[in-house]
């Protein structure tokens, strides 16, 4: 449809959806961003992302955030280390600063995409409840707390179980074959030595066939932890620590600690992921991006998708002002190749941690081709 001044409405007030935002505002279009949760602090947003240069970085300087980003970086936070489950040293690479991919707190990157946006852009409280067609391109929204809207363009941003992802493509979100058990140990150089000697400053691997413990150590003392397990997902229904211990109970004591004496209880959370090369026809007025579009295994791309996903649909949106269809024709064949690429990399990195060839395929993949 073409329209001189489009509404845009933007489900989800996560990385892509405010990122999204944020380039549109820059280029002086306006949008709405409604969002389930109540408020910025409605809960809290996970550990450390690994942001690169090569896409979420890229997405940073089009918004004009990137020196804000520039502030945000945890030091140290690119090096890497990979054991055995003897706790045995395999591999190890300190961060100098070169890596490309440094680590920023998920919840502050957020913040400054949220402090760089208009007031009201954002519409806390807004769970979206439906979504009909009204013709040509354009959509009535409606919300649970009893709200309605119309739009021009509606663009899913609402992750991995999308409301808006039905209007386009029939694909639902599948098991993957993986649980993650997150867990947080605090105060670690102090209450648990052994293990933060282990961890180092940034993340760590300790790998065998079928599962996993990975941590990250984060400001203040913290290290931010994921077991992983693979086993079929009904496993999972009668989940204590005591149960996920066991699986590692030949493992070294300071890598289990990370599962025994976690200062949290354990949340389970179960990988899920759609088609390696989701894809769907031309819709007027309707797109996805981020995990609505793109739902893979955890591969350090989630978020910088994401990311890059906002940006490129808001770029093509400002190159084809009055034209949403254009920009929809130039944004959706990128983001299809670069999702599919991503999903085939997450897939083949998961044999490469939990694979029969795990640790030392991991440790084959940092060092690089031998010559």
């Amino acid at each position: 449809m073409k329209t001189t001044n489009p509404s845009i409405a933007i489900i989800g007030a996560g990385l892509g959806g405010l990122m999204l935002a944020r380039v549109l505002h820059v280029h002086g279009i306006a949008a709405t961003v409604y969002e389930a949760e109540a408020s910025p602090a409605a809960r809290t947003q996970g550990g450390l992302l690994d942001i690169h240069d090569f896409n979420g970085q890229l997405a940073l300087k089009e918004a004009g955030l990137y020196a804000e980003f520039l502030k945000l970086i945890h030091p140290g936070g690119q090096a890497s280390r990979v054991f055995d489950q003897g706790g045995n040293l395999l591999y190890a690479d300190e961060d100098d600063g070169s890596g490309g991919r440094p680590e920023v707190r998920r919840g502050e990157l957020r913040q400054i995409l949220l402090d760089a946006l208009p007031a009201q852009t954002v519409q806390w409280g807004h769970k979206l409840a439906s979504a009909s067609a009204l013709g040509q391109g354009r959509y009535s929204l409606g919300f649970t707390n009893g709200s309605t809207s119309t739009t021009d363009l509606l663009v899913g941003a609402d992750g991995a179980w999308s409301r808006v992802r039905p209007l386009l493509s029939d694909a639902q979100p599948v098991y993957a074959g993986l649980c993650l058990i997150e867990t947080w140990l605090f105060d670690v150089d102090q209450r648990h030595q052994a293990t933060a000697r282990m961890a180092g400053g940034g993340s760590m691997f300790a790998l065998a066939p079928g599962k996993g413990i990975l941590t990250h150590r984060e400001p203040e003392g913290v290290l931010h932890a994921y077991t992983v397990l693979q086993k079929p997902l009904d496993w999972f229904a009668t989940m204590d620590q005591t149960r996920i211990a066991a699986e590692f109970a030949d493992w070294a004591p300071a890598l289990t600690a990370l599962i025994t004496a976690s200062d949290t209880d354990p949340v389970l959370r179960p990988v899920h992921e759609l088609p390696d090369n989701h894809c769907w026809p031309r819709m007027p007025g309707v797109t996805l991006l981020g995990d609505a579009a793109h739902l893979m295994a955890p591969s350090g791309e989630g978020a910088n998708l994401a990311l890059l996903d906002g940006a490129e649909l808001g770029k093509a949106i400002a190159a084809h002002r009055g034209d949403m269809e254009a920009a929809l024709r130039q944004y959706e064949p990128a983001l299809f190749a670069r999702s599919a690429a991503a999903a085939a990399q997450a897939r083949e990195l998961q044999q490469i941690c939990y694979g029969e060839h795990a640790p030392q395929s991991l440790v084959e993949m940092f060092s690089g081709p031998q010559t």
